[in-house]
């Protein structure tokens, strides 16, 4: 009974910690790590650093579902990455629930011109004050709100903007950073090419997941911004690439 309402947990949200499960079940560590074993060994999830995810791991996990994942760690990424961007600032948001939530603290900010590929962005920033966004035009996916193809490419290419915000699916140990749609993608290639200042933000789950089409690598950001870095390696090619790497804890 429990292992099945582990593999449902894990399709609900894309993956599972041990911690988490230890809290959700009230049992040992050692009894939730024997249960995905067994469950991977059964092929019902796939480990990961940590607990385990769900086997349709080229997937993306359902955008409410998302929505529900570290909410709080993603309010204070937001609130982070909203002081790196001054007033009077020209900037690009691109899709993700992370980058939601940079917009919403945005909002009393002044002077902004904002472009996105994000309905959820801009429907949020348009009621904002003494603020002009600007949506791309392309194709419109029903999951998420989100615009892709090459119209969204091109409209993205006539601008040279101060700041790029930037949400993935997935980051690598080696600093892959990583998606599921390939047309997102291309905007999101097109969004760092046009930017002088590229922000990364990613909650610490996206260390722990995987995704088949590469963005770009963390070295290309000049900020990356998360609520925790668990990875050495991550943290080592920070530091040699020059990319600010701000950790904002647990979140409020």
């Amino acid at each position: 009974m429990r292992q099945a309402q582990i593999v449902e947990l894990a399709r609900q949200m894309g993956e599972v910690t041990v911690e988490h499960l230890v809290e959700t079940f009230a049992v040992t560590p050692q009894t939730i790590r024997k249960d995905l074993n067994t469950l991977c060994d059964r092929g019902a999830l796939k480990r990961t650093h940590g607990g385990a995810m769900h086997p349709s791991g080229v997937e993306n996990v359902e955008y409410e579902a998302r929505r529900q994942i570290a909410p709080a760690e993603k309010r204070a990424i937001g609130r982070a990455a909203a002081a790196l961007i001054p007033d009077n600032a020209s900037l690009f948001i691109n899709i993700g629930t992370t980058t939601e939530a940079v917009a919403q603290a945005l909002s009393q900010h002044r002077g902004l011109m904002v472009i996105t590929n994000n309905i959820n962005v801009a429907n949020h920033l348009r009621l904002a004050p003494n603020m002009e966004v600007v949506i791309a035009g392309g194709v419109v996916r029903a999951t998420d709100g989100g615009i892709v193809g090459e119209a969204a490419v091109d409209f993205i290419r006539q601008f040279k903007v101060d700041f790029a915000v930037i949400g993935v699916s997935a980051i690598d140990p080696d600093g892959s950073l990583l998606d599921f749609d390939y047309r997102e993608v291309k905007v999101a290639q097109a969004i760092i090419a046009n930017a002088r200042h590229v922000i990364v933000v990613s909650d610490s789950t996206k260390f722990t997941r995987t995704a088949p089409v590469r963005i770009g690598h963390l070295s290309q950001a000049h900020s990356f911004i998360t609520d925790a870095c668990p990875l050495k390696s991550i943290r080592d090619l920070c530091a040699e690439a020059g990319t600010q790497l701000v950790e904002t804890g647990s979140g409020a």
